[in-house]
């Protein structure tokens, strides 16, 4: 059987690979299929879908949107998305306009700790592989606190100062989950709820369902086998397709963040099945 992961991160948002290397690891793991979704933006697509010529795999162009619900970040993965829409290009980058204000107020709020970081610190080791239209993360701050001797681990980062409740974590008004599912599908997209596991409301999903989802990721790195169980069952009380992925951001001091490419997959034929499910732009 061959199988997909439609959830893995380049250096376009806040993985530390190429695009191509993504599409290298997914054709090496035996994979048939991967998908690149990085935060709020398309730009390592075309590097990638290149790529899966080179090594003989199918790339899904795929996007992943930051929205909140009731105070919680939630994801919504868009998949076969049109990433030339000029409309669906404008609010990638509006959305990256509040993650880069997020950014710095994390940096304000780190410095009234007593912490000396500031963004010139967070963008010392992007220069050279950031390019336009490319996202700056929570990740990159964790690491300019590692560089500085601050934390010891990513992991600590997000412990003390990142995750949700911890010193620094600031969480400013985004578009709702509804909003994404409609600019997916206006973009010609299939849209798919991200680890819904980690959020703790599953009474969005019929929610979401009810305005164009066709989509739960039930199998993902940081789901237990007892959540994967159950959005199986969700997705199929909702009419879901379940999608998998590894959620792969590459390795940051020798740690792969998430799982490897090909950790959580699903079967090849869910990829047709996205792509016969997708929006159509208006």
């Amino acid at each position: 059987m061959a199988f997909a992961d439609l959830h893995t991160h380049t250096l376009a948002s806040d993985g530390t690979r190429p695009p191509a290397d993504n599409v290298r690891l997914a054709a090496e793991a035996g994979l048939a299929a991967v998908a690149i979704t990085d935060h709020d933006t398309v730009g390592g697509l075309r590097e990638a879908m290149e790529a899966g010529l080179k090594y003989g795999i199918a790339v899904v162009p795929g996007v992943e949107i930051s929205t909140v619900h009731a105070g919680q970040d939630i994801h919504v993965l868009g998949y076969w998305i049109d990433d030339t829409d000029p409309q669906f290009l404008a609010r990638l980058a509006e959305l990256r306009e509040v993650r880069n204000r997020r950014n710095e107020m994390i940096v304000n709020k780190l410095q009234e700790l007593g912490l000396s970081v500031t963004m010139d610190d967070v963008l010392e080791s992007l220069r050279a592989s950031k390019k336009e239209g490319d996202t700056v993360g929570r990740p990159h701050i964790a690491d300019a606190l590692v560089r500085k001797g601050y934390v010891s681990s990513m992991a600590e980062a997000f412990d003390r100062y990142l995750a949700k409740g911890a010193a620094a974590y600031v969480n400013p008004p985004r578009i709702t989950p509804q909003q994404a599912v409609e600019w997916i599908l206006e973009a010609g997209g299939a849209p798919v709820l991200a680890h819904p596991g980690l959020y703790g409301q599953d009474e969005l999903i019929p929610l979401l369902a009810e305005v164009g989802l066709v989509g739960l990721e039930a199998f993902h790195s940081d789901h237990t086998p007892e959540q994967e169980a159950h959005y199986e069952v969700l997705a199929a009380e909702h009419g879901l397709l379940v999608t998998a992925g590894s959620d792969y951001h590459g390795e940051r001091g020798g740690v792969v963040f998430h799982a490897p490419i090909g950790a959580r997959r699903v079967a090849a034929d869910v990829v047709d099945r996205l792509f016969e499910r997708r929006g159509m732009r208006s």
